[in-house]
């Protein structure tokens, strides 16, 4: 043996939210962090781990959920008031993506259960003041989008006028507009995937995260369709319950997003000092 070789490096995957052992960390730019390749049944991994952080702290849980429901009701009962029913459709649309600005503070509950550490609602708010500044810089990146998304249903129906009967109109119309908000989606999603729970565990710019999670969900294809179909499946069912099952669902899939990140990208980085 060559004494001047070095000896093989041993890396503890005993964590219980970090992928197998099959699967690669990979690196290209500065602006993109390093991430893992995941299995595309990773998601439901995410979700078993962010159930289990919600019934070990139910009332932090239920208060973020609370605080959720009653935001989501005033907005949509506004815009119904206001007879802005694009408006509305873009809340809908857009409100999976916007939800977590609401309680940021749920990715301190999951961060200090894996620290061993007895969450605080103290530390939650910590955490929102801390990230506020790129929240806002993200959240007004999904506002511009989804204006836009709205703008573009508009154009659609302006420029493909559907007369009654007109089969052939009414397919063309609706072809164009699932292809144009598709497009829309997958960025928005793409943008959100794991770019807050990065702000909020390390200390980095929007910038930044927006780049590794546009980065981490193309090269997780097949994970990434599982995830967003989850999301979209549950969030479905939270706005078909008069907007109360949003209560759990949300600090649930809050929750799962934070382990998502935590297996997708290098956790061996250091992360923000505990707030």
């Amino acid at each position: 043996m060559n004494p001047s070789a070095p000896e093989p490096i041993e890396i503890d995957q005993a964590v219980s939210d970090q992928p197998d052992a099959s699967e690669t960390k990979e690196t290209d730019t500065p602006l993109v962090l390093p991430c893992r390749t995941i299995h595309w049944t990773a998601p439901f991994r995410w979700l078993a781990l962010g159930f289990q952080d919600y019934r070990q702290t139910p009332g932090l849980s239920l208060l973020f959920g609370i605080v959720i429901v009653l935001v989501s009701a005033v907005v949509s009962a506004l815009a119904w008031q206001l007879g802005r029913f694009a408006l509305l459709a873009a809340l809908l649309s857009g409100f999976v993506f916007i939800a977590p600005l609401i309680g940021v503070g749920l990715y301190s509950v999951s961060r200090a259960r894996l620290a061993g550490r007895r969450p605080h609602l103290a530390e939650s708010f910590s955490l929102a003041r801390r990230v506020v500044g790129h929240a806002g810089v993200f959240a007004l990146l999904q506002l511009v989008i989804i204006m836009i998304w709205s703008r573009s249903g508009m154009m659609v129906t302006a420029f493909v006028p559907v007369a009654d009967g007109d089969t052939a109109a009414l397919l063309e119309y609706l072809a164009i507009g699932s292809a144009i908000g598709s497009l829309f989606a997958a960025l928005t999603f793409a943008m959100s995937a794991f770019s807050l729970p990065l702000i909020a565990d390390r200390d980095i710019d929007m910038i930044t995260a927006c780049l590794s999670s546009i980065n981490a969900v193309l090269r997780n294809k097949p994970a990434a369709l599982v995830w967003a179909g989850l999301i979209a499946v549950l969030t479905a069912v939270g706005f078909a319950t008069a907007l109360l099952g949003l209560g759990l669902i949300m600090p649930w899939l809050a929750y799962a997003t934070f382990h998502g990140y935590r297996a997708v990208f290098d956790t061996t980085e250091p992360s923000s000092p505990t707030v």
